[in-house]
């Protein structure tokens, strides 16, 4: 049997409510499909499974919260014969939280909730906590009207402001993250006449819908550059460095009710950049939507922000945790510059680098920046 806990989905998420199951208890589920419906202060994420098997028992009900790495799901991995032939309703009781959130402690503990299923069913979907209700069916079994009366006493509250919360998660996010690393910034200005010529013959050859944008070719310079320098491709853990072998390039996206998030690409430079366009789109449509999946908000091992449709000319942006390094471009603007002794007019763009000085230094940084210089004026082997 395996083990499925409530993901964390990133460094500045504690808690997660789950909003629903996307299986039924005995069906196949295979790696990679959808098994939950998570929401955070961020977004409502789509849970991946991480293992092929056949679902058999959930531990919490939608609408209830709980800390990451809680339990909330058992999967029978193929070969493995159920225990039992009832499935007994299991509800996960909240585990108890240290004050120190560095030393938390979790303890989890499983106990048998006795309700109807039409009862179970009804509070699902008035939003009312059954563990919370007391039964007044035989043997204290919670009733279909245990239930309504519990619905109708239910005092109100405010919806909370998903806006304001959101602001709150990612100031104590970044506070954390200029307090507790390193920083340290270097900046480049790189010529993208040749990326951007290469660009617009190419677009010349496809269909509106297939049509690349110039930040495309970004993120595949970023990736490709990272292979030159690997170090700035890992995360900072338990006080020491966690290389990565996967590329996932998380991209900060502003969403439209206010914030940011940054899902990944996963094996960026591993894709074409076609691949990375139809990939790109569709994350950043579900991101606005509120659709991303649990993959892509957990596994970024470095971000990019790019601030040029706001005007921005640069950007030092701060590491996102538990990264080491994070890459800024700002807008495309025309300046003088020198080709070959001749002076000219280039569309020029300026790329940044925000990182960690316990994994890297300036040295091997302006080696990444200038491996993203060289790799942008050979847009054609991108």
């Amino acid at each position: 049997m395996a083990n499925f806990v409530m993901p964390k989905l990133g460094a500045d998420m504690n808690m997660g409510r789950l909003l629903s199951w996307s299986k039924n208890i005995g069906d196949r589920i295979e790696r990679g499909e959808i098994i939950a419906e998570v929401h955070t202060d961020k977004a409502d994420i789509e849970i991946e499974s991480f293992i092929s098997g056949v679902i058999e028992k959930y531990l919490i009900e939608p609408g209830e919260e709980v800390p990451i790495g809680t339990v909330i799901a058992i999967i029978r991995k193929d070969g493995e014969v159920t225990t039992t032939n009832e499935t007994p309703v299991e509800i996960a009781a909240a585990p108890t939280v240290a004050p120190d959130l560095s030393k938390r402690e979790t303890m989890t503990e499983t106990v048998r909730l006795h309700i109807s299923p039409v009862a179970k069913k009804l509070a699902a979907e008035l939003g009312i906590d059954p563990t919370q209700v007391k039964g007044t069916g035989p043997g204290g079994r919670i009733t279909r009207e245990d239930i309504e009366n519990a619905a109708k006493t239910k005092t109100e509250k405010p919806a909370p402001d998903r806006q304001t919360g959101m602001r709150q998660i990612i100031a104590a996010a970044m506070a954390r993250a200029k307090r507790e690393i390193p920083h340290y910034y270097l900046r480049t200005t790189i010529d993208l006449k040749r990326a951007l010529d290469w660009l617009a013959q190419e677009n010349e050859k496809r269909s509106v819908a297939d049509r690349l944008l110039y930040g495309v070719l970004l993120i595949k310079a970023v990736a490709m550059a990272l292979r030159e320098v690997p170090e700035l491709n890992a995360t900072w853990e338990n006080e020491q460095v966690n290389p990565k072998p996967s590329i996932n390039v998380g991209i900060a996206i502003s969403l439209r009710q206010g914030g940011l998030i940054a899902p990944a690409l996963l094996d960026a430079d591993k894709k074409s950049l076609d691949e990375l366009m139809q990939k790109f789109r569709d994350m950043v449509q579900r991101a606005r939507a509120g659709r991303s999946r649990s993959s892509e908000l957990s596994d970024a091992t470095i971000t990019i922000t790019n601030l040029g449709e706001q005007g921005v000319e640069e950007v030092f942006g701060i590491i996102y945790p538990p990264q080491v390094a994070l890459v800024g471009f700002g807008k495309i603007v025309e300046r003088p510059w020198a080709v070959n002794g001749m002076l000219g007019v280039r569309p020029i763009i300026t790329a940044t680098l925000s990182a960690d000085h316990r994994v890297s230094d300036g040295h091997r940084g302006g080696l990444f920046l200038s491996a993203l210089d060289r790799l942008l004026q050979e847009p054609e082997n991108l």
